[in-house]
């Protein structure tokens, strides 16, 4: 599928390949890179280092919710093969069902496991060697390993496809190790493309400590980290998003609306910063600009229910009824079963008891 117009959001930081890297490449296809999730992203890339920074439980629950919306799951290296940096091995004719069946795999841990590149190839057609793989990935599951213990072991020893030729073993620890003549060895060789830098590893920290702080309602901490990540990478409109909304529970509305207008200003297809910043003009009655703001966002994603909504009730409070009577009318064509959709139908009866003509 082509780049150009997709946007590509990453969770976790990359291990095959530097992001800044990877983000000019897709910026020159015309599609866009986004940290973590907005609603416009249609690829969700899992970033290898999840592994060693997320249970298993915790992955398995983003990716049963990231499916579940209908995104594009991608590996680092499907990813990467995508843009065309990584070129495709050479393939035999099994199929995804095949090799399952053959295997006798699971359907979802197959899926988990190549997620983080545990096969030679990332959709099919599947190589002999990834049926290898799949059936000792299978014996070793059947023993009692973890499936992120697998995938956080089989690119210690470089290319996956060189694990064919050991006989793997799991010791009941999350280690998956190599059995030879001479005994157990771990696999703990060089990452293959690990070019990260010290700059990436510091501003990937610098996210978590923002994300980690915002979790836990230390607003004004958070901001000051994302402002640090923001001093290092001037380009990501997801931190300013972030810091933004910081600011907003911190009670710092005229620093978030600045910072809103920066996630806008790096990128102008974001369609909750512009959602954001108009629920913060309409709360310091800036009243015109919210309705601008509002505008802008269902120009942008003309299904996004709740800007359709706010902007009814907006022109509802401003006193247009027939604009409220449009768009409450719209955001039902769009929710027709929520407690707000109970609202909007009681809104449009209002503007119809309204319209009548009255008779003495």
């Amino acid at each position: 599928m082509a780049v150009a117009g997709q946007t590509f959001g990453i969770v976790g930081a990359l291990s095959a390949f530097p992001r800044r890297l990877v983000a000019r490449e897709v910026e020159r296809q015309h599609g866009h890179v986004r940290r973590g999730v907005t609603r416009q992203t249609t690829y969700l890339v899992f970033g290898r280092s999840l592994l060693a920074k997320s249970s298993e439980a915790e992955i398995e629950a983003r990716f049963d919710a990231e499916h579940s919306s209908g995104r594009w799951l991608i590996s680092e290296n499907g990813f990467l093969r995508l843009l065309g940096l990584m070129s495709v091995p050479a393939a035999s004719a099994l199929s995804r069902q095949s090799l399952i069946d053959q295997a006798r795999l699971s359907p979802r841990i197959f899926d988990l496991l190549s997620l983080f590149d545990a096969f030679e190839h990332g959709s099919e057609p599947y190589s002999f060697r990834d049926l290898i793989l799949a059936r000792k990935y299978a014996e070793l599951i059947a023993s009692g390993a973890s499936w992120s213990a697998i995938a956080r072991s089989v690119h210690r020893s470089g290319p996956v496809a060189s694990l064919t030729a050991l006989s793997l073993h799991h010791g009941g620890t999350d280690a998956i190790y190599a059995r030879s003549a001479e005994g157990l060895s771990e696999l703990n060789g060089q990452l293959l493309f690990d070019l990260d830098t010290p700059d990436d590893a510091a501003l990937e920290d610098l996210f978590d400590l923002a994300e980690e702080a915002e979790a836990n309602g230390d607003y004004l901490e958070a901001a000051a980290f994302y402002q640090r990540y923001l001093a290092m990478d001037r380009t990501d409109s997801v931190a300013a998003f972030n810091r933004a909304n910081c600011l907003k529970a911190a009670g710092r509305e005229l620093d978030a609306a600045h910072d809103y207008a920066r996630a806008i200003k790096l990128d102008p297809s974001f369609v909750e910063a512009w959602f954001n910043l108009a629920g913060l003009m309409n709360e310091r009655g800036r009243i015109d600009a919210a309705r601008r703001h509002l505008g802008k966002a269902i120009e942008i994603d003309g299904d996004y229910a709740d800007a359709v909504f706010n902007l009814a009730k907006l022109e509802f409070d401003a006193g247009d009824l027939a604009e409220a009577k449009r768009w409450w009318t719209r955001y039902l064509e769009l929710d027709s079963d929520s407690e707000w959709a109970r609202t909007a139908e009681r809104g449009v009866q209002y503007v119809d008891l309204q319209s009548r003509p009255r008779t003495g």
